[in-house]
């Protein structure tokens, strides 16, 4: 199991009802017989659904998306650790980025057909929620989460892994975050962070998102799930910081070169820089070169359920 021995009735109880025809069929295609098969009708809720039909799926998918997104971080990371030896810690974040971002668990999502299968509500499901990438993304977490609970680690590093081999290229979002980061170091010789917070807006939820450099808020954004509302806030900061993002791209490096002295000054200088003003003498960010995940090369021998790898 994916759990520690003893929580597993704590997390999730067996449901005695069958899974629907159309659940049969995603169980087929997704490769796992459910031995719970509540976990996959969980997983496949909305929670526009729960809330208008409490009496066929009680539970909306919010909980398997948080501990998806979690397996997913450490399935993804694993990998690379495992797979890329030479690379730096920046190139395997930024290669991981691109292995969990929104748009590639869509496109993952839409290889199974997922959004058909999905329980939403009428409003959303008349607006288009079938084909929202953010919502197919958030459901494929889910989907992930419940094969981590009923199946294990093993099972869940594997199924997500063998999908995500498929794709031809994974798709990157915008990296307006790391723009951002390169931007605040030189003016404010400051790493940005984010305080986001969730709130539900009608039959959905939506998060906020505010991006700090030390004390000062740079900008807000909001999204469909924390990442898109950090990304927001990214590309808000960088158009109030530069007057647009496309002026914020990474620069090529630089040599060096000896700092001119400065005349002296009767009064000191205030701490606080305006946003106007850059910082000359900051080095510029080296761009890690983009790095294609290795194919994955599943053992024949048997692996653990814990941590997927061969049992001795």
């Amino acid at each position: 199991m994916g759990v520690h021995p003893g929580e597993g009735r704590l997390i999730a109880q067996p449901q005695a009802a069958p899974l629907a025809q159309s659940l049969q069929q995603l169980q087929q295609k997704i490769g796992i017989h459910f031995r719970d098969p509540g976990l996959l009708l969980e997983a496949v809720t909305h929670s526009s659904f729960a809330n208008e039909s409490p009496h066929l799926s009680p539970r909306d998918n919010e909980r398997l998306e948080y501990l998806g997104d979690a397996v997913l971080q450490l399935i993804s990371a694993e990998y690379l650790y495992k797979h890329h030896p030479g690379a730096t810690e920046g190139e395997l974040t930024q290669t991981r980025s691109a292995m969990v971002n929104t748009n590639t668990l869509a496109q993952l999502a839409e290889q199974l057909d997922l959004g058909s299968y999905l329980y939403l509500g009428k409003g959303i499901a008349k607006g288009g929620g079938r084909s929202l990438k953010s919502l197919l993304a958030n459901a494929f977490e889910a989907v992930l989460g419940a094969i981590f609970l009923d199946a294990g680690y093993d099972a869940a590093y594997h199924y997500y892994l063998n999908r995500y081999r498929s794709v031809p290229s994974p798709v990157r979002d915008e990296n307006f975050k790391g723009r951002l980061q390169q931007v605040a170091q030189e003016r404010f010789g400051e790493t940005p962070f984010y305080d986001s917070e969730g709130a539900r807006v009608g039959t959905h939820r939506e998060y906020t998102s505010v991006v700090f450099a030390g004390a000062n808020p740079l900008g807000t954004g909001h999204g469909a799930s924390k990442q898109e509302a950090e990304q927001d806030a990214a590309r808000a900061a960088l158009e109030s910081l530069v007057g647009g993002t496309d002026k914020a791209a990474v620069k090529p490096v630089k040599t060096a070169r000896p700092r001119a002295r400065r005349s002296p000054r009767t009064a000191s200088r205030p701490k606080a820089v305006a946003a106007s003003e850059a910082v000359p003498e900051v080095a510029e960010v080296i761009a890690m070169p983009e790095r294609e995940p290795e194919p994955v090369v599943v053992p024949s021998e048997p692996r653990s359920r814990q941590f997927g790898e061969p049992i001795e």
